[in-house]
């Protein structure tokens, strides 16, 4: 039986304060000392997304320690204008503001812009839609990729390009521009990735990317249309000074293994396996290291007169510990003691598999020249074990380390209701029956419902008090 169509003029329902929907996106505008540019902006911001921007917002101005009168412009904003807040920090720092307002966010997707709006308004939709559909998990405005169109100057132009290439050259990043501000995160993946972060000024932006990249999530990268602001009070070389100390810091974690986050299980199970190109690089290296190490050795092993097969054992399985636990943080990204113990124990049958093979090689060689020396003993074994090396890289990737077989958490009975997909203006799962659920009861709505709400969506505005809203649109829940 077809469904009625909703009746075109808007219907006033008082709904219960736990029943109003979240906003779906939350921009956050970080600011200091900006009482010259705060007020056109904001306006300016505020009328496109009430304009232009097809899903629920809030615009919120994170305050951070400003001195001159951005707070009372802020506050009197959040007054003038429907779905503005405002949040005042007491200590400076633009990643100490995002940190701050995105931990606490109830929206879906969190994002956030500098205050002059450099950026084109016009990304914004391109920047988030990949986000809400769930292709990828961050999104970041480019100034350095096709289709961008940039106007700003050559000591600006000429630093960013250099900094973004110490960056793919030192983390071979696979974004473009580490810098521009503009930016969103699914709001699980933030809550995931704000702990593991470390700098609270300009290096924050970097950091989130690093972090989610080595990962494994998903970067999404936007051209935008970027006008420079004159008028920027930004300290180039203090900027830069500390994004090098950065470098420096995450370099540190990475090396150490320290760079691993409990990513939430829908986001885990999804996240991007490694490429193989970039593994066996890394593998290659990892691999000449260990031969080296178990050159020196096989050779001290062999110089205080233990066997050659002794000796064979004793260094290669010093080197396969090491080479295993290097593989597993730096070729497959593994990280975390969750799922060691297992990844060892079969790392240990792949030991196996080339302790046979050097073993039989030295085998040969002494049966067919006796009196060969340390020399011949190890050409004999690198080049036996050049098999072997082939065979653990295809059974660490396709086995031990397969992303597939990475621990998961068990969502919980409570995380498994599945909201309905609604297709269209909100995107798949946005806007299911569990964005309308009383404390403590199962989802309001029905499959029926979800219909009804497919074809006319609901248009969510600020009503005359606070527990009640205006509903363009059936009641939720309702045919």
């Amino acid at each position: 039986m077809a469904l009625p169509r909703a009746v075109a003029a808007p219907t006033t329902v008082t709904l219960p304060a736990q029943w109003r929907p979240q906003p779906v996106v939350e921009v956050v505008v970080p600011v200091y000392n900006e009482q010259a540019a705060l007020a056109d902006s904001i306006r300016r911001l505020h009328d496109f997304l009430t304009r232009r921007f097809p899903f629920d917002w809030r615009i919120t101005i994170a305050d951070n320690a400003s001195t001159d009168a951005t707070p009372a412009i802020a506050r009197q904003l959040a007054a003038d204008l429907s779905r503005v807040r405002v949040t005042r920090l007491e200590a400076k720092g633009r990643g100490r503001a995002l940190r701050a307002v995105w931990s606490a966010s109830d929206a879906d997707v969190v994002a956030y812009m500098d205050v002059d709006l450099s950026s084109g308004l016009e990304a914004l939709l391109p920047l988030v839609a990949p986000l809400l559909s769930g292709h990828s998990d961050v999104a970041i405005g480019s100034r350095l990729v096709r289709g961008s169109r940039v106007v700003r100057g050559p000591k600006r132009e000429i630093i960013s390009r250099c900094y973004n290439w110490m960056l793919r050259v030192t983390f071979r990043t696979s974004f473009r521009d580490a810098q521009c501000g503009f930016k969103a995160v699914r709001a699980d993946v933030a809550r995931a990735l704000l702990p593991a972060i470390e700098n609270n000024h300009w290096f924050f932006d970097t950091e989130l990317l690093l972090l989610a990249e080595r990962n494994g999530l998903r970067i999404h990268e936007v051209a935008v249309d970027w006008t420079d602001d004159p008028d920027s009070r930004v300290d180039v070389v203090a900027t830069a000074m500390e994004d090098i100390r950065g470098m420096i810091r995450v370099a540190r974690r990475i090396i150490a293994g320290r760079v691993g986050v409990d990513l939430p299980p829908q986001v885990r199970a999804a996240r991007l396996p490694g490429g193989m190109g970039r593994q066996l690089r890394t593998f290659a290296a990892i691999g000449l290291c260990s031969t080296l190490a178990y050159v020196l050795a096989y050779a001290m092993f062999r110089e205080i007169g233990t066997s050659p097969l002794a000796a064979n054992f004793v260094a290669l399985l010093m080197t396969a510990v090491a080479n295993t636990w290097a593989n597993r943080r730096l070729t497959f990204g593994q990280v975390g003691g969750d799922g060691a113990v297992r990844q060892f124990a079969e790392s240990g049958v792949v030991f196996v598999v080339g302790l046979a093979v050097s073993s039989g090689g030295l085998g040969l060689l002494h049966r067919f020249w006796s009196s060969s020396g340390v020399v011949a003993e190890i050409i004999t074994v690198l080049l036996s074990g050049t098999v072997a090396t082939i065979v653990r890289f295809v059974l660490m990737r396709a086995w031990v380390f397969h992303p597939a077989r990475s621990p998961r958490t068990v969502p919980s009975k409570a995380s498994r209701i599945s909201p309905v997909d609604v297709p269209g203006r909100y995107g798949p799962g946005r806007y299911g029956p569990d964005r309308y659920r009383r404390a403590g009861s199962d989802p309001v709505g029905s499959a029926d419902a979800a219909q009804t709400r497919s074809a006319s969506p609901l248009r969510w505005e600020p009503g005359d008090s606070a527990d009640s809203e205006v509903l363009d649109g059936p009641l939720p829940g309702t045919r």
